[in-house]
């Protein structure tokens, strides 16, 4: 017989799981470039808790903590996910380049892959763009890779925060997949 579990039982292992201290630098990070919606940045933020990204880089009109719009879908996950604000995406993405991240743009491009196709490399930032212009252009030249997400309907895309959760899980479980061996 199948048991929901309890509150009590759920919050007994959120425990166990948040006094584990992430250490070390961040080899799983996400930039957010122009997220117009609240609730969309709070949805990210939710995910990428769940999906344990060691930072979110919030960039040019990205809203950032404290919203009561970004509270209200991020259920306070914007207390247990490293963040930081940049005007500069641009800039902020060369750096990270530099320093030796794989840049990776989710993004409809002529060279995009199937995001569970994909080869990552670690670490990572996963830049996401505008909910209606998508990741502007200096960002996706910047690029090392651009994946999408293949749309099987009528629309040719997802919601952001959306199409982030999917793609978040599935480049969290790659790079689980290289610590495990």
């Amino acid at each position: 017989m199948i048991r929901k579990l309890s509150f009590a039982e759920l919050e007994a292992e959120r425990l166990k799981r948040t006094s584990c201290v992430r250490s070390g630098p961040p080899i799983l990070t996400a930039l957010l470039d122009d997220i117009r919606s609240l609730h969309n940045v709070g949805a990210i933020f939710r995910t990428a808790d769940g999906a344990q990204f060691d930072h979110l880089y919030l960039c040019g009109i990205t809203g950032t903590p404290p919203r009561n719009e970004i509270r209200k879908t991020s259920l306070g996950a914007e207390e247990s996910v490293p963040w930081s604000y940049h005007a500069d995406p641009v800039e902020l993405a060369g750096r990270l380049k530099a320093e030796g991240y794989q840049i990776v743009v989710l993004e409809q491009t002529d060279a995009s892959l199937d995001f569970s196709a994909a080869v990552y490399r670690f670490p990572a930032c996963l830049i996401l763009g505008h909910e209606y212009t998508g990741v502007r252009d200096e960002l996706v030249a910047l690029a090392d890779m651009a994946i999408d997400i293949p749309m099987r309907g009528s629309k040719h895309s997802l919601n952001v925060s959306v199409a982030f959760g999917i793609a978040a899980y599935e480049i969290s479980r790659r790079r689980d997949d290289i610590r495990r061996g």
